[in-house]
């Protein structure tokens, strides 16, 4: 099969579907290997960059996903529904950064981390598609585990964790000094 057929049937199906579709299941729809897949994807994600399209194509973990570009989203709730605009607070944000570096990650960990409860800011973040449920701890009570979604991928514009910034040594030390401050302000009061 030639490959703008090929491109033709991947670009369908990522339409079609609407959500992420795995490599493994393209390359078997196309009966090609996934490298091949990879390396036709790819042109077609270049391909679209050049020519300045309205849609593109974004890798999300071992998946890829067909999407408007984010400069284009004024235009298109214009025309859609309004789509729900989520306010992540600190509490939030503290939340969902420990569930993305620790994940799979207990409720009882976050807390641990955090110093506080977490059930409101936990249940928020699933309502937002954020996070989810990705199993249960092999321990008494079996607790749920936590880890970041596809939606927290294209939230945060990364198409994996692995992505996310990395905190030094260095840093971690002036963020415990911090802390360390902070709390001797707090019991002097």
């Amino acid at each position: 099969m030639e490959n703008q057929k090929l491109e033709a049937i991947i670009e369908a199906i990522l339409f079609t579907m609407g959500e992420s579709v795995e490599v493994s299941r393209l390359a078997a729809a196309l009966e090609l290997s996934e490298a091949w897949v990879r390396e036709i994807v790819r042109r077609m994600i270049e391909r679209y960059e050049e020519e300045d399209r309205g849609i593109r194509i974004v890798e999300l973990e071992n998946s890829y996903q067909l999407c408007t570009k984010t400069e284009y989203y004024d235009y298109l709730i214009r025309v859609a529904k309004q789509p729900k605009k989520y306010v992540l607070t600190d509490v939030l944000l503290e939340t969902l950064s420990i569930v993305a570096y620790k994940q799979p990650v207990t409720r009882l960990e976050i807390e641990k981390i955090r110093g506080v409860k977490c059930d409101h800011a936990v249940n928020k973040l699933v309502e937002y598609g954020l996070i989810e449920e990705v199993g249960r701890l092999d321990a008494p009570g079996r607790p749920n585990l936590f880890g970041t979604t596809e939606d927290f991928l294209r939230s945060f514009g990364v198409s994996s964790v692995t992505e996310l910034p990395r905190i030094s040594q260095e840093q971690i030390e002036d963020f415990k000094e911090e802390a360390e401050e902070e709390i001797q302000q707090n019991t002097r009061k």
